[in-house]
């Protein structure tokens, strides 16, 4: 039977690695080893898995599938919108986030003041600093 390591069964769910491995560590999945150490998931197991996925629709602590490792739902505090541009500014607990985008999306997300809403935050790296 094939097995999968978790970088393929991530790339095969539509997630993040980190993602895969917390479903395998909280035991949402089985895995075993290999004999070079590596985490492998059997064909059946990652199959059963994802029409599980799939029938549950999104899963409740990850809110929707992305790559991005900071979330910070908040609410809409300001939108300021241009002829192509807006900015938004959300405030989730004691941070406030800053977005530019397309005044396009604004519209089509419904994104006023007073709205729900995530900011997701992905870097490679982020230097700041004061001289």
């Amino acid at each position: 039977m094939q097995s999968y390591t978790i970088g393929q069964a991530a790339r095969l769910l539509g997630v993040s690695p980190d993602t895969a491995r917390r479903w395998a560590d909280a035991g949402r999945v089985a895995t075993h080893r290999d004999e070079g150490g590596r985490r492998l998931i059997d064909g059946r197991d990652l199959a059963a898995f994802s029409v599980e996925l799939a029938q549950s629709g999104t899963d409740e602590d990850e809110g929707s599938y992305t790559s991005a490792r900071n979330a910070f739902p908040g609410i809409v505090t300001a939108v300021k919108l241009g002829d192509v541009a807006a900015q938004v500014e959300i405030q989730a607990g004691p941070h406030r986030l800053v977005s530019l985008l397309t005044r396009e999306a604004v519209e089509e997300l419904g994104l006023e003041v007073g709205v729900e809403a995530t900011a997701r935050v992905k870097s490679t790296s982020v230097h700041i600093d004061r001289t």
